[in-house]
């Protein structure tokens, strides 16, 4: 494997794995938005005492919400991508394991990475 593939392939997971950690940090912060301002409301309107907060207070609850639905929104979408990356990795080691065992070689580091080399992975 020469390292200017590797770095390509490395950079491109980079960028993929950023794609969807920016993509779920914006669904979890629309999720978190939507709850905040729910919570929000039906706390303003139901508690004379929250009633009494001010405005700036409310805002701060709200933007605690959003700020946490995109943190966790980001890092459950990195979580499932890397589960995803790992269990294709698996796949592909496996399948280079017993190709190597039918060429009766032994699937060392080394002859897995020429096995993907070869056979475009």
């Amino acid at each position: 494997m020469s390292s200017g593939s590797a770095r390509e392939r490395s950079q491109r997971n980079v960028d993929q794995a950023y794609e969807v950690q920016v993509a779920g940090g914006l669904e979890g912060m629309l999720k978190g938005g939507l709850f905040g301002v729910g919570a929000t409301t039906l706390a303003h309107y139901g508690s004379p005492v929250f009633r009494r907060q001010t405005l700036a207070f409310k805002g701060f609850l709200v933007s605690v919400c959003v700020v946490t639905g995109m943190v966790f929104g980001a890092e459950n979408a990195l979580l499932d991508h890397e589960g995803v990356i790992r269990k294709n990795e698996a796949l592909i080691r496996k399948r280079a394991r017993l190709e190597l065992a039918r060429q009766g070689l032994i699937g060392t580091e080394t002859e897995i990475s020429k096995w993907k080399d070869e056979n475009g992975y």
